[in-house]
């Protein structure tokens, strides 16, 4: 069922429903959802909204909180930027999106620049992909000569939204007439853009760079004010630089970065176990919360706000939470266990992926990475593959961008360069790289919590869902019969 935009923009009073996750009691609201405001806080854990909220009862995220569905148990796919941002806007998990991360290897891709004569080859699509890094556009866009090449299409360069398997949000809402756009910090987000790149009408990035320029908190901070702005802008109903007026979107959103710099600084993170910020971490927090207070003050000012739904999350955490579990492992130890004749790529931060060159040795490796010696000096906790990895994810064999192993180290662990000073990371599988904020909110709604386990893949087909559409047009809520959050549809 798809409705076009004068329709679902007419609607008044969409019936929502409220549950408080199991309890006796249901709670009605109605609210008229003409758009929908998605902020991710980068790094993020629902602990932190939980904590702020209760030390700042007068804060910009305690009034959203006070007119929210707030799923207190929510987790996504995986902890890292890539799958977390995709499972908020096309419902689905790798095992549809196709995507594990910014870097990985793929059996049917060729390298950057090659002639594709040989197939198999390591993909990157992170910030090395601009066409200048060190600049505040990245140059402009990406660079095609950065991109791997598809040889089943003439060599040509894949572009991340052609990388991406599945359509977003974004593609349904201007099927159906809507504005879209988004606001965020590499032009390798453009995978958020769906099918053919054309998804987000107006696609605004302030490149946070790599190395010194991404510690840089001064500049971060001031590039997240930057996407705040621009959403100001799109809510008035211009473009995201106010030049031209185009009406607010239907979808929009943007993503904050200050706080994931913070928690990784040695004088930064938590001083306890129960979440406690550094100073460095409070006052990021609080210039988060009163960018927030800006843009609900405008949507209140332009009298959007009953009928914007705003969604603040997180596309990972950073763990570990508790300083004293900090422990850096030098990032060769296992590919030098593996050796480069068999090892293709190897993504590590929280976790290591492993892709390997030769997939009948998959068994062997497995072996040698469970060697009681080898998990000592590693600090290996799990090493998922064959059987047990099938039931999770897509089968290796078949699916050429499954990892053929999955390492999960102890709680804490990180795996990176010898010169890092980071005292956290993400991308992992454990609470605190997955357990994110998840708050649905509009004034309309009466606040409920739920504190049932949920995947933030069901944040997809309920804001669809509310805006009127089907949320059997998104790609990944057919393919994984994803649903949607409990309690408010």
């Amino acid at each position: 069922m798809r409705r076009n935009v004068a329709t679902w923009i007419g609607l008044l009073g969409v019936s929502v429903s409220l549950a408080t996750g199991g309890a006796a009691q249901g709670l009605q609201a109605s609210a008229t959802v003409q758009h929908v405001l998605l902020l991710s806080i980068d790094g993020a854990h629902a602990l932190d909204v939980a904590n702020y909220v209760k030390r700042n009862p007068q804060s910009a995220m305690a009034e959203l909180s006070g007119m929210s569905v707030t799923y207190t148990n929510a987790s996504l796919p995986i902890g890292d930027f890539y799958p977390g941002v995709l499972s908020l806007v096309t419902g689905g998990t790798p095992n549809s999106t196709g995507v594990w991360y910014d870097e990985g290897w793929d059996r049917s891709l060729s390298a950057p620049k090659s002639d594709c004569s040989k197939v198999g080859a390591e993909f990157l699509y992170d910030e090395k992909i601009d066409i200048n890094v060190e600049v505040i556009d990245g140059g402009g866009g990406i660079n095609p000569d950065k991109l791997p090449r598809d040889p089943k299409k003439g060599c040509t360069p894949v572009y991340p939204h052609d990388f991406l398997r599945v359509n977003t949000v974004f593609d349904v809402a201007k099927a159906a007439g809507g504005r879209t756009a988004w606001s965020d910090k590499h032009w390798s987000c453009d995978i958020v853009t769906g099918k053919g790149g054309k998804g987000v009408d107006d696609f605004y990035i302030r490149e946070v760079g790599t190395g010194k320029l991404a510690s840089d908190i001064a500049r971060t901070t001031q590039f997240d004010d930057a996407r705040v702005q621009a959403i100001v802008n799109e809510i008035d109903g211009f473009d995201h630089g106010r030049a031209k007026q185009v009406g607010t979107p239907v979808i929009f959103g943007m993503t904050f970065q200050a706080l994931s710099v913070e928690q990784k600084k040695p004088n930064g993170g938590y001083v306890d176990a129960s979440g406690t910020p550094s100073a460095i971490v409070e006052s990021t927090l609080k210039h988060v919360d009163q960018s927030i207070a800006t843009i609900v003050k405008e949507l209140k000012a332009r009298n959007l706000l009953s009928s914007t739904l705003v969604v603040l999350t997180a596309v990972h955490g950073d763990s570990p939470i508790n300083r004293a579990w900090s422990r850096k492992l030098d990032e060769d130890l296992i590919p030098d266990m593996i050796g480069d004749e068999l090892l293709g790529v190897a993504v590590q931060d929280t976790e290591a992926l492993l892709w390997l060159k030769d997939q009948t040795q998959t068994a062997r490796i497995a072996a040698l990475l469970s060697r009681p010696d080898n998990r000592s000096k590693a600090a290996i906790n799990e090493v998922l593959w064959g059987e047990a990895l099938k039931l999770q994810y897509n089968d290796p064999l078949q699916d050429g961008r499954t990892p053929d192993i999955i390492v999960k180290p102890l709680v804490g662990v990180y795996y990176a360069g010898k010169e890092s000073t980071k005292i956290s990371e993400h991308g992992g599988f454990y609470t605190e790289d997955v357990n994110v904020p998840l708050l649905l909110a509009n004034p309309k709604l009466k606040p409920a919590v739920i504190k049932a386990p949920v995947q933030t893949t069901s944040v997809a087909p309920t804001i669809v869902q509310m805006l009127g559409l089907n949320p059997q047009d998104l790609d990944a809520v057919r393919l994984e019969k994803t649903p949607g959050l409990p309690g408010v549809l």
